[in-house]
This record gives C-alpha cells, sequence and structure tokens, in this order.
C-alpha cells in the first residue's frame, strides 16, 4: 500500500470491465477517489465503483467515448465536480478484433486507432494541460500491450496502435519530465479477462498460450493493478518513458528457453 495516494484523485477511462477494473479497485485499496468511465456498460462501472468503496475509496461511473475531445472534458470536468482535483490519469480504455489485413476495413482500422491511439493522446493531452495549470506534477499511465513489440499478425490495427502508444508515451515523457510529469506505459502479455476468459477456458488454447510464457501461466488483472499502483506512487517518482511489461516474460521469445536456437 501507497500511503501517499490515499485521497489522491484518478481518472481510469475503460474502467467498466477487465483491467481498467482491477486498476480502479487496486485505487480503492490506496483509498483513492476515483472517476471510472465505461462507454457502453454501466453495469459494470457500477460494480467497479461499489467495488472501490467496499475497498475503502471513493468513485464515480462516468459515461464518455474517449476517442473524442467531448468525451474526455467530461471526464476532467466530473473529476473536478465531484472531487476537486486530478492526480493520476489512466488511459486504459482499449478495443480489438481479428481481421486478415488484406480483408480488414478502413472503418474497422479506424475504430481501433481511434480508442486504442487516438484515446490515448486525447487523455494525455488533457491531463497535461490540468497538470500545467495547475503546477502540478501528476502521474499518466498507458495501456500499451506486448504487441507494442511482438509482431500479430491478422492483428495488425491493434499492434500499430500499440506501437503507436509506446513511441507516444516516450516522447511525450521527454517533453513533459522537465515539469515534472510522468508518463509511462504497462505492457500487459496474455491476461485472464472477459475478453479472453472462453479462449483460456478451452484448454487446448489455454496450452498454447501458456507454451509463449516462460512463467507458463496466464497472468490476472490484479497484478497488473499493482503495476499501474506502483506507478502512481512515488515509490516510481525517478521513473518516466518506460514500458513495464506485465507478462510472465512473453516478450523474452521464449521459443529459446532450454538454449533452444
Amino acid at each position: 500500500m501507497y500511503k501517499e495516494l490515499e485521497q489522491k484523485v484518478a481518472v481510469v477511462t475503460g474502467g467498466s470491465k477487465g483491467i481498467g477494473t482491477a486498476i480502479s479497485q487496486r485505487f480503492g485499496e490506496e483509498k483513492m477517489k476515483v472517476v471510472v468511465n465505461y462507454h457502453s456498460d454501466e453495469e459494470g462501472a457500477q460494480e467497479a465503483v461499489k467495488a472501490i468503496e467496499e475497498a475503502g475509496g471513493q468513485a464515480i461511473a462516468v459515461e464518455a467515448d474517449v476517442s473524442t475531445e467531448e468525451g474526455i472534458q467530461t471526464l476532467i470536468d466530473k473529476a473536478i465536480e465531484s472531487f476537486g482535483q486530478l492526480d493520476v490519469w489512466v488511459n486504459n480504455a482499449g478495443m480489438e478484433n481479428q481481421k486478415s489485413t488484406h480483408e480488414l476495413s478502413l472503418e474497422d482500422w479506424e475504430k481501433v486507432i481511434n480508442v486504442n491511439l487516438t484515446g490515448v493522446f486525447l487523455g494525455t493531452k488533457a491531463a497535461i494541460n490540468y497538470f500545467k495549470e495547475h503546477d502540478q506534477q501528476g502521474s499518466i499511465i498507458n495501456l500499451s500491450s506486448v504487441h507494442e513489440q511482438i509482431p500479430w499478425p491478422t492483428y495488425a490495427h491493434y499492434a500499430a496502435s500499440k506501437g503507436g502508444v509506446k513511441l507516444f508515451t516516450q516522447t511525450v515523457a521527454m517533453e513533459y519530465a522537465p515539469q515534472g510529469i510522468r508518463i509511462n506505459s504497462i505492457g500487459p502479455g496474455a491476461i485472464r479477462t472477459p475478453i479472453n476468459a472462453e479462449k483460456f477456458d478451452d484448454p487446448k488454447q489455454k496450452e498454447i498460450v501458456e507454451s509463449m510464457i516462460p512463467m507458463a501461466r496466464i497472468g490476472k488483472p490484479s497484478e497488473v493493478a499493482a503495476a499501474a499502483a506502483w506507478l502512481a506512487s512515488d515509490e516510481s517518482s525517478y521513473v518516466t518513458g518506460i514500458t513495464l511489461f506485465v507478462d510472465g516474460g512473453m516478450t523474452l521469445y521464449p521459443s529459446f528457453q532450454g538454449g533452444k536456437g
């Protein structure tokens, strides 16, 4: 637990399910005040709010489209209106769908890029402007993926968005480091969330995925949330511009394990 996080205010985009809910709940355990963003899953957002409050924090659920400036401004406004300040911004909202690149429509490309990359840009920009206006050293955390580093055929739009998040994070981290604004990414690997629960419930599929992970197991959302809490805390006060992979070693070229190759 990080005592300095108590009473701080965080916005978590895409907080109604999976990793976003886990991060929101962990912030609740840190006694933070959390704006849980959702786009369509109001029930999930309200469940996240309840979990935060039961953990000792405070929370509200706010509907907003993070791929638009209006949606991001709504989140800023609600954070200030409800909690009076902003300290941590988590760009977690994301989406994916599988499609061979030669069959990928411009519409599907733009949907993924708009949420996964443009949403990160808009959220980061809004948080930076708030921190600068209030002469404040804040923390921004972007949810990337192991696929900012590992190619993923039939998910070219997703991999492109996460590769963009990597260099965007590094660039803005360098740009605003002199003001003490820290900007980092987390790169989850195979994490059990609602989006992939069906795949991991299939023993054969699960075995295939685990064979790609040196630690030989699927990760938990709470393990990603622990990384987010650390990046939000003063314990990481000298850390900016990194991607912290939470992947059981998936980015370590596991096919070479045991001296193969």
